[in-house]
This record gives C-alpha cells, structure tokens and sequence, in this order.
C-alpha cells in the first residue's frame, strides 16, 4: 500500500545544496562531510508525512510512494527553506554581543538566531533569514519502513524532537513517559513537550499522556567536585 498523509514511516535522507551536504541521517556521510554531531541522531527519523517533520516539498514527495522506494528530488526555495527576504538583514550594534563578531558567525540576538555576515566598526549585519532561505537544495532518500504499532510511534516522535530514548508505558489508553530530571531544564524539551503531545493523541489511539519525573538518592546526591 502506499504512503499516505497521517502515515508514520522511518525515512533516511541526505541533502545538499549544490555539491555540499547540509544534512544526512547517514552517520559515515555526515563525518566524511564535517558535520557530524556526536549527540545527533542517526540511521533515519521517524516522522509523521503531511505533517511538517521535514521541508515542503520533501513531505509532499513522500506521499504515494511504497516502502523502500529510493529516490532524489530537487526543491525550489519555497518548497525547501523559504525565500530570502532582505528586510531580515539587519544591523547591530557590537555591544549587543558577547563575544566580538565575525563574519559567519552564528549569533543570538533577542532570542533569534543569525549568522554574522558584515562587520564595519563599531556595527554588524547579521542575517536573520532562515538556513538556506533562497536556496534550491536536493535531498536523496529512502522509504525504510511503516510505522504500525503505538509504541514505536511515540517513541519515534519523542525521538525526533528531542533526540533521546525515552522509557514509555501504555496502560488502557494511557501514556506515561519517564522524564529524566535534568530534562526539565532543557530549552528544546520544555517548547515542545506540548506540541509533541498534540501530535501523539491527534495521530494514535492514545487519549492521555502523563509526564513523570522520578527523583532519587543517586539523582539528589550532590555531585562531587575534582580536587
């Protein structure tokens, strides 16, 4: 049967923007091409088609093929990561930084994030556009397999977002998932907890989802200071 929007499927990929690879769930392609990430996932996301999981015009791609079906598809920036808009070039002053700006540097300013592109005195251009904003970009990718049971949903999804191995359980309806204390201050875990678990009740048969933390003596111990 082929893939249809709502399916959940495990889809690997790589992507470049001319000759260069961006992005790879490959984890050999992403050190031979410097952008290996050692807390990065690999070996393929699990992701829910139709739903936003990747760019546009990858998910739109997606949708009618079989499982295991192979192939490259090239996107004009609107189907990829948007047009490039100049009014997002914007300059600051260099005291709005911590460090002292450089060209290509990526920066935070108000929350929002850029690359340094310009530097003149006492004042910086930073671009705010998104990655690739204006860019045609390909991505070759493989189906590798449909998503049926609920548990590896979930547990897809919890990946995809945050990254890591999450100890679930499912009881009449029910999710429970163990949250690691120190997740509780993870930036990226507290945006999207709420999103992750719109996404798991919309799309499976889960009606509840309980976020737990457990605490205990290892977990309280004061950690001990190198003399």
């Amino acid at each position: 049967m082929s893939i249809q929007k709502g399916d959940f499927i495990k889809v690997s990929y790589t992507g470049r923007n001319d000759d260069r690879i961006f992005d790879t769930t490959d984890e050999e392609v992403a050190k031979a091409n410097n952008i290996y990430n050692e807390k990065g996932k690999y070996g393929g996301d699990i992701i829910i088609v139709g739903a936003g999981h990747t760019v546009a015009g990858l998910d739109e791609d997606l949708e009618g093929k079989e499982v295991g079906y192979k192939g490259t598809v090239t996107l004009p920036p609107e189907k990829a990561f948007g047009i490039r808009n100049p009014e997002l070039i914007e300059t600051v002053p260099i005291t709005r930084f911590e460090d002292r700006p450089q060209v290509g540097m990526p920066v935070q300013i108000d929350g929002r994030p850029g690359i340094v592109i310009r530097v003149i005195g006492r004042m910086a251009q930073v671009d705010f556009n998104r990655f690739l904003a204006g860019q045609t970009v390909t991505y070759e990718y493989e189906i590798k397999e449909k998503i049926e049971d609920t548990e590896s949903k979930v547990k897809g999804l919890l990946g995809l977002y945050i990254g890591k191995e999450f100890s679930i359980r499912i009881d009449d309806g029910t999710l429970f998932v163990d949250i690691e204390p120190e997740l509780t201050f993870n930036q990226r875990w507290l945006i999207s907890k709420r999103q992750i678990a719109n996404e798991i009740i919309s799309n499976t048969d889960i009606k509840e989802i309980i976020y737990q933390e457990k605490y205990n003596k290892d977990v309280l111990a004061p950690k001990k200071t190198e003399e």
